[in-house]
């Protein structure tokens, strides 16, 4: 699409697109018979009205700004962020459980969906200052310490979904060089987390066993000498089986604990803590090919699915716009960040780059697990859909993080 004035455009219309159909959801999911026109402010839609009003001045705000402020301060935002999530310890509100919000009145904010964009443009500047590659285990080291801090403050709040999106920052870690071993050695922990929890640690422990022997026979004549690696690998994996109930059982919370259950199957609960999810399935299942119609629903409108406004709003999609209208969503969704990856690879200073890699794979994990969570395939962790889930914090703190990018992109423009 034509830029004018370096701003991405495309990008800037697929994000309108996502925060007016975001909102339209949001108006049918709580619509009741006392409403008085789209901008009730006693309405919860009315509410995302007006925070969609306000992030128009954030837009403008941030555009305004100069490119290099983003870089040149990206260390003093991030050192605020922190300071922010310490602070909510002592003068923090407790909703839902999780002591995350500051409220002013009538009024709270949630710092942990700004302290995302803080530690993304901490990691785009620690990365282009240190001007090398991120093998060295000493730069590697920095860069898991900004991307931790924010996470660990966040987990005891107590907020684990929350903090499950900082493993988005892999992204650009990635990109910039770290190796794919990292990925592995993830993807094992949680495969290994989770196949304990179906199987018990004896039976784990032996697949182990029987998966290194297999591999280092297939591979015996190049890899003779690395046996102990091999022993080494099993009595890491081994070790951490053994340890998985007790995590589970003593830092994971019980709310959590009857959710990975109830997604693995070992636990039945369609009316306790697996009822929002169940009736979430019942309402995407019913809307069909084509869906009921935008404020037909009956499940929306029974109120069936709690929170439906917020964490679980894709299940009205599912319902009133059936299966087209949720693909049209995920397409908007999948074409935004593939622009986000496009445009980053397009920068000239690495602190863009990596910040817009950063941009893509926050949005990608929100996305995944939302939408995962919303169809019973994930627990629920209270994870927001990006602009579309109501809720002041989220939506300007998601536009925060994109139209940073767009204004670093339009900087490049503005020099070629």
């Amino acid at each position: 699409m034509k830029k004018s004035g370096g701003i991405d455009w495309l990008t800037v219309l697929l994000f309108l697109l996502l925060v007016a159909f975001g909102w339209v959801n949001i108006y049918s999911a709580s619509l009741t018979e006392t409403a008085q026109g789209f901008f009730d402010l006693s309405q919860t839609y009315g509410r995302q009205a007006l925070f969609i009003l306000l992030s128009t001045f954030l837009i403008i705000f941030i555009l305004a700004l100069e490119a290099k402020f983003y870089e040149r301060f990206a260390s003093i935002i991030y050192l605020i962020s922190l300071l922010s999530l310490v602070g909510l310890f002592v003068f923090g509100k407790t909703i839902s459980g999780a002591t995350s919000w500051y409220a002013f009145g009538g009024f709270s904010i949630q710092p942990s969906e700004f302290a995302k964009a803080a530690t993304a443009l901490a990691l785009a500047k620690y990365l282009s200052d240190i001007q090398t590659n991120i093998r060295s285990f000493k730069h590697q080291l920095g860069a898991f310490l900004i991307i931790a801090l924010p996470a660990l403050i966040i987990v005891p709040q107590p907020d684990p979904g929350s903090a499950l999106v900082y493993a988005a920052f892999f992204f650009p870690l990635y990109r910039e060089g770290l190796s794919a071993g990292y990925l592995i050695v993830g993807v094992s922990v949680i495969a290994l987390f989770i196949a304990t929890l179906l199987f018990g640690s004896v039976v784990v422990i032996l697949a182990t066993i029987l998966i290194a022997l297999l591999i280092f026979f297939f591979n015996r004549k190049k890899k003779k000498k690395h046996l102990a690696r091999y022993f080494f690998l099993v009595i890491v994996a081994s070790v951490f089986s053994l340890s998985v109930n007790y995590i589970f059982n003593n830092v994971f919370e019980q709310r959590h604990r009857d959710r990975f259950n109830i997604v693995l199957g070992k636990e039945v609960d369609s009316q306790g803590i697996g009822y929002n999810t169940n009736q979430s399935k019942i309402a995407i299942g019913s809307g069909g090919l084509t869906g009921k119609g935008w404020t037909q629903g009956t499940q929306t409108k029974g109120n069936f699915v709690p929170e439906q406004h917020t964490d679980y709003i894709f299940s009205t999609v599912g319902e009133e716009w059936g299966f087209l209208g949720s693909s049209i969503i995920v397409i908007l969704f999948i074409v935004l960040m593939l622009r986000i990856l496009h445009l980053a690879e397009r920068q000239k200073s690495q602190f863009s780059r990596v910040y817009g890699y950063s941009v893509a794979g926050i949005l990608f994990i929100h996305f995944l697990v939302n939408i995962g969570m919303v169809i019973g395939i994930f627990p629920t962790v209270g994870i927001p859909l990006p602009f579309f889930s109501y809720g002041g914090s989220g939506l300007w703190g998601f536009t925060i993080l994109l139209f940073i990018f767009v204004k670093l992109d339009s900087n490049r423009m503005a020099h070629t």
